[in-house]
């Protein structure tokens, strides 16, 4: 494969990587949006959504190519699949938890005491909403990248368009 080509392939995949997740993300920005609505509470963040979709993209496609170790071999798919999704959404609970304290730094006299008393932040919930709706995507994400694997290049998609068997 020349570099033309695996740079066009490198772009198609964190394009199509980028658009599922900024799907997920658009999602729960509307589902905040009209939540807080109710409250009469103006909520813009599609930006941040899709900013974060290709960072969120960009990580997942480089760790794809990690190997978590011979011992998760033995196990079941679903075992790396499961271990794949709770490291990365441990990784982004984090990430947002570590964006909060930064953000609280100056109130709290410091990055310490922020970071101490970042889970009695005002917006938790909101870094916990976050975390549930990124890790239920990661959890999807994983398990279509390992049907696509195992079934091999293009398989998956021509299966979801081929007609169905009688």
């Amino acid at each position: 494969m020349s570099l033309g080509q695996s740079l066009k392939k490198e772009i198609e995949e964190v394009a199509l990587t980028t658009f599922y997740f900024a799907v997920w993300l658009g999602v729960l920005v509307l589902l905040k949006r009209l939540i807080l609505a109710d409250y009469r509470i103006e909520f813009h963040g599609l930006s941040l959504a899709l900013i974060g979709a290709l960072v969120i993209a960009k990580v997942v496609l480089v760790l794809e190519h990690v190997p978590l170790g011979p011992w998760v071999r033995r196990h079941a798919v679903l075992f790396e699949v499961l271990l794949r999704t709770l490291l990365y959404t441990l990784g982004v609970a984090a990430v947002l938890l570590l964006e909060k304290a930064f953000e609280a730094r100056h109130e709290e006299g410091g990055f310490g005491v922020a970071l101490g008393r970042v889970l009695q932040h005002r917006d938790i919930a909101h870094v916990w909403a976050n975390t549930i709706c990124v890790g239920s995507a990661l959890l999807v994400f994983n398990a279509v990248s390992v049907l696509r694997r195992h079934l091999g290049e293009g398989r998956l998609v021509a299966l979801f368009l081929a007609p169905p068997s009688n």
